[in-house]
């Protein structure tokens, strides 16, 4: 019995290990058959699909740089939150620079900062959305980007004076000679500037002036044998002053929020100062009513100019305006180049100029995608002059008042044509300035 039991066992177990081996072929012979061919397929698959999950990285990329450049279109135009040039600006505008004013506005995008006037890391900014009607522009230039700006000014100035040289007996007689002087003054100013930016907050501005002034001047002598009227004609060309500016961005800003710029100028003395060029007197004893037979095309002061720009987008507007103080720096032992005058060889002495206040504000609208509109108003209150440490006889502080209107329009080359209209409200403001700049980026 037990041997039979261990004979079933025996059979039993040969069935079992049948069975297994029998599962066992279908997939071993799977294996076989397909070798490597599966495997290859599978990562060709997967492959295919990682080229496409990098395209539509790629796509969605371009969409949302696109997306951000739409809404810093907005954003410039005070449109609601988007990221973002000042000045300038040119044109804040700009920024003067008198100083900037406003051209684009911005806020930061996700992921980095942004600057007013710029345009998301990597990307061209757009063009300046609002015409600069300052000197200075208030749009910061995109690091590594050039901007070229070349500008032509016309300004004319008409005055009249008179000069008493003689003595009064009694009220309203006058014994001596009465000199009534009437001056007309045209003057032309080419300039190339250029702009660089630095960082995203900081920018550097080089500007050449070339100056042709011409000025006539018509007298009458009262109380001689013959009134008679005079006309005598001057001009001066040359090379003006030379400056140097840098700008910096103390703030982010976006949306309704207002941008800081800061600014400094360096006026060189390139340009021949007023005290090089020849004085003729014309009287005895050159009692200060001499002419010059050549007009000067510079200060004859190096300055240094602090300013501080403010811009504030608003829908549908920009609004911007600005502060300034220019120092001169005093000359020591200045000497006229005279003919006939006093006998001490035209020695003046030590001369120091009075600091300068200005100040702006205006407000510029976009009216369309290609031209904007811009109005605003600058002032500089100019200090009395000082020779020797005293005031110098008959200087006074002059205030200096200009309406300033400007237009933009975008040519199909991309770049900007800038024209402004700068008409004087106070008596010794320049009657007409009229200025074209045509901001190139490189």
């Amino acid at each position: 019995m037990k041997h039979r039991q261990r004979l079933a066992a025996r059979a039993l177990g040969r069935g079992l290990a049948g069975c297994i081996v029998v599962a066992g072929l279908p997939a071993i012979a799977v294996a076989e058959e397909g070798g490597e061919a599966p495997l290859t397929s599978m990562r060709q698959q997967i492959e295919a699909q990682n080229r496409q999950i990098d395209a539509l990285k790629a796509d969605l990329a371009r969409q949302e740089a696109a997306l951000a450049e739409l809404r810093s279109a907005l954003g410039m135009r005070g449109r609601g939150p988007a990221p973002a040039e000042a000045a300038a600006p040119a044109a804040a505008p700009g920024p003067a620079a008198r100083p900037a004013v406003v051209a684009q506005q911005g806020q930061p995008a996700q992921g980095g900062e942004q600057t007013v006037g710029q345009a998301p890391a990597g990307d061209n900014r757009p063009q300046r959305d609002v015409v600069t009607i300052f000197e200075t522009p208030g749009v910061l230039t995109p690091p590594g980007k050039w901007i070229v700006e070349p500008s032509l000014q016309y300004a004319y100035s008409s005055s009249n004076r008179v000069a008493l040289v003689g003595y009064t007996v009694i009220p309203a007689i006058l014994i001596g000679l009465i000199d009534v002087r009437e001056v007309k003054r045209n003057t032309f100013t080419a300039a190339l500037t250029v702009r660089r930016g630095i960082t995203n907050r900081f920018e550097l501005e080089a500007k050449v002036p070339w100056v042709y002034r011409s000025d006539t001047s018509v007298s009458r002598e009262y109380l001689v044998p013959q009134a008679t009227e005079s006309v005598f004609d001057a001009d001066g060309k040359g090379i003006g002053d030379i400056e140097l500016t840098g700008r910096y961005q103390l703030n982010d800003g976006g949306g309704e929020n207002p941008y800081y710029i800061a600014s400094l100028r360096f006026k060189t003395r390139t340009g021949k100062d007023p005290f090089e060029v020849e004085t003729n007197y014309t009287l005895p004893g050159g009692r200060g009513t001499g002419l010059q037979t050549e007009l000067p095309t510079g200060s004859g002061f190096y300055t240094l100019t602090p300013g501080l720009t403010v811009l504030i987008p608003s829908d549908p507007a920009v609004f911007f305006g600005g502060l300034s103080y220019q120092y001169s720096f005093k000359r020591d032992n200045v000497k006229a180049n005279t003919v006939g005058g006093p006998s001490d060889g035209g020695r003046i002495g030590d001369v120091e100029p009075g600091g300068v206040i200005g100040f702006n504000f205006g407000m510029g609208l976009a009216l369309n995608e290609r031209s904007s509109f811009s109005l605003g108003y600058d002032h500089q209150s100019v200090g009395k002059v000082k020779i020797d440490g005293r005031t110098a006889p008959g200087s006074v502080r002059v205030q200096l008042g200009t309406l300033l209107m400007g237009y933009s329009y975008r040519l199909n080359s991309g770049n900007y044509m800038n024209l402004s209209l700068g008409v004087g409200v106070t008596r010794d403001t320049p009657d007409l300035q009229l200025t074209l700049r045509m901001p190139m980026s490189l």
